[in-house]
């Protein structure tokens, strides 16, 4: 078994790989948000019980904090495998699993839109893609036929879009990411924001789409079931496409 661990700039998602396991099917998954670290311990020691664990693959974008925070977890629920047990860091490399790294500086690519991309290239081989993952910040990157990683768009989440709104306009309201669009134009406040931040998310990767002349675009991330109605290109949603892009970086089956 292989445990895959997402640390996120919100949450911290894992799951849990059998070998030769198909693309993102998991023994076990979850995920935590950074409030509720404690509670890995538990789920972790559930989910291995009986089972042993061969190695560690984590992306972290959260920061020195949560990487120590982590590794404390991990010497807490693997006490008896460590240090034998392997835990990798996982960081963006010029080549890996089938793809290039076509980043300037390859290292300095997030490793989450480096997994991301690996993923997205294993789930659509042959074929020029956009990977959009839509969380804390929308990442927007284009993958070709033969697996090159171009490089790619960042933009705020479609929740810190209509969050920095609130925050820095006096007179806006907070509003949520998962209401009720109108038809047409807004008229009221409310709609209007809602309108505006789904529009802006949607026309970037319909922007990437068109730019890249993709046949499909992969979307994951807590905002993509919002988002995604909205694109007018093709698209197929796609759940932990980081954890998915671990897995493959790891050797898992296609």
């Amino acid at each position: 078994m292989i445990l895959l661990i997402d640390a996120g700039n919100t949450r911290v998602k894992w799951a849990l790989a059998a070998p030769g396991a198909a693309l993102g099917e998991w023994t076990a998954h979850g995920a935590v948000a950074h409030t509720d670290l404690p509670q890995l311990e538990l789920a972790w020691s559930e989910a291995t019980a009986g089972r042993e664990v061969s190695g560690i693959l984590i992306a972290n974008v959260a920061g020195n904090a949560l990487h120590v925070h982590l590794e404390y977890v991990l010497q807490r629920t693997f006490p008896a495998m460590l240090p034998q047990l392997a835990i990798e860091w996982f960081a963006s490399v010029p080549a890996l699993a089938g793809l290039t790294n076509g980043y300037r500086n390859p290292a300095q690519l997030g490793c989450d839109r480096f997994a991301a991309a690996i993923a997205g290239h294993a789930l659509a081989p042959d074929r020029p893609v956009i990977v959009a993952n839509c969380g804390t910040a929308t990442t927007i990157d284009a993958v070709t036929a033969d697996g090159v990683f171009l490089g790619g768009m960042i933009l705020p989440g479609l929740g810190l879009m209509a969050s920095s709104l609130a925050r820095n306009t006096a007179q806006l309201p907070q509003i949520a990411q998962d209401g009720k669009l109108p038809d047409g134009f807004a008229d009221n406040t409310d709609d209007a924001i809602l309108s505006g931040c789904m529009t802006a998310q949607s026309g970037a990767i319909e922007h990437a789409f068109a730019l890249h002349g993709a046949a499909e675009c992969i979307i994951s991330g807590g905002a993509a079931p919002f988002i995604a109605p909205m694109l007018k290109v093709p698209y197929r949603i796609v759940e932990n496409i980081v954890l998915i892009g671990l897995h493959a970086a790891a050797g898992g089956a296609e």
